[in-house]
């Protein structure tokens, strides 16, 4: 799924755009155990609690694509013939109405879920009459040429809120609430079955995960029994991790503001193009990078040697994952500076009277905890 299609799926998750008809889940404790399953009727609901029930799905399809917002492809045999695929074909197709299938997919998801505490697993399965779009992109009203049926599911951990002073208004007085189980944004998360050229796709599932640094391998093996590729933040760490080992004494402060420039100044082409496809880094295109800067074929060789052994030599990575945009950080074990992205230009290495220096340019504007000071001209 690209952009685009997840942005168009994110619209319906509101209580006039939908054909939600249900929303069921599961309510699981500290240990393990069911305290209630429910089954209840969207359009019986007030509006504010249908929204709210409908921000939480909507929610496992936020983020960025690659990064929080992982694809999941199932091999032709799992499609044609295994049990993970099997189970999710049946809560598809029957509308979340098998309450076998719902039972024992509560199970698996019990089974494998690593979040502490309690958890809540919702679900909403929604019918959506896809307007069919012009040769410009555009919807065309009352027109529908396909239907895409699908669901989605968020698991959401439940917080305890302690009891708060709240005033009655019935006593005009102030007295202690009672003990509230929050319902938090979904940890986790996923839609079934892709929406691939804004047509069903049984073949993949998009899978949601809050923090980049996992992606609960447990929980995707027991319901998806698929690999995913690396945690978007275990890319960014990794990757820079091989850039310093490899490079060794070539791995300057220009090199590497060169890769960071290189791959924002794409990214932000990219959006600029509004392209909707994610944008990625190939081995190759890194290695030109490096070689632009004047970094030797050895040491070129053996950054691309470490890439295929823990990338795969035709695994490309989400340009997103590689660098942070609105950033450009410096660290030493005393001192952290943050440079703006765009101005890497005002930092530069040197080496004066034999010590090594980070130099900042500073012309105006500096400022102390707040408080502006003034860097006195050399007589």
């Amino acid at each position: 799924m690209n952009e685009k299609e997840v942005s168009e799926l994110r619209r319906r998750f509101k209580p006039e755009k939908n054909n939600i008809s249900k929303i069921c889940g599961c309510y699981v404790n500290e240990q393990k155990e069911v305290i209630a399953l429910f089954d209840e009727s969207l359009t019986m609901m007030d509006t504010q609690e249908s929204e709210k029930f409908l921000s939480l799905l909507k929610k496992s399809l936020t983020g960025a694509l690659g990064k929080n917002l992982i694809d999941i492809t199932f091999g032709t045999r799992q499609v044609m013939d295994s049990d993970e695929h099997r189970l999710l074909r049946t809560l598809w197709e029957s509308g979340l109405k098998d309450t076998g299938a719902l039972e024992t997919f509560y199970q698996r998801v019990i089974e494998s879920c690593d979040l502490p505490g309690q958890y809540l697993i919702l679900m909403g399965a929604d019918i959506y009459d896809v307007p069919y779009r012009s040769g410009f992109g555009e919807a065309v009203a009352d027109a529908s040429d396909q239907t895409f049926r699908y669901f989605v599911c968020s698991i959401c951990p439940v917080k305890e809120q302690p009891p708060a002073l709240c005033y009655q208004p019935s006593k005009n007085e102030f007295h202690a609430g009672e003990l509230m189980h929050t319902v938090a944004a979904p940890e986790l998360g996923f839609l079934f079955p892709a929406f691939d050229d804004r047509a069903t796709n049984i073949y993949n599932a998009l899978y949601y995960c809050k923090d980049t640094a996992t992606c609960h391998d447990s929980f995707v093996d027991r319901v998806f029994h698929t690999p995913l590729p690396m945690p978007a933040a275990v890319q960014n760490q990794s990757f820079h991790a091989m850039l310093g080992e490899t490079l060794a004494e070539e791995c300057s402060l220009e090199v590497m503001q060169t890769v960071h420039d290189r791959i924002a100044e794409n990214i932000a082409l990219h959006k600029a193009e509004k392209n909707p496809e994610t944008l990625t880094v190939s081995r190759g295109e890194v290695s030109r990078m490096l070689d632009d800067c004047g970094v030797s074929q050895t040491k070129r060789a053996a950054f691309e040697e470490e890439y295929e052994k823990q990338f795969g030599a035709a695994t490309d990575i989400p340009a997103k994952n590689l660098v942070d945009t609105a950033r450009f950080e410096l660290r030493t074990p005393d001192v952290v500076i943050q440079v703006n992205s765009q101005r890497p230009d005002l930092v530069e290495t040197r080496v004066l009277d034999g010590t090594r220096y980070i130099l900042i340019r500073a012309e105006e504007g500096v400022e102390v905890n707040g408080v502006n000071v003034v860097i006195s001209k050399e007589e």
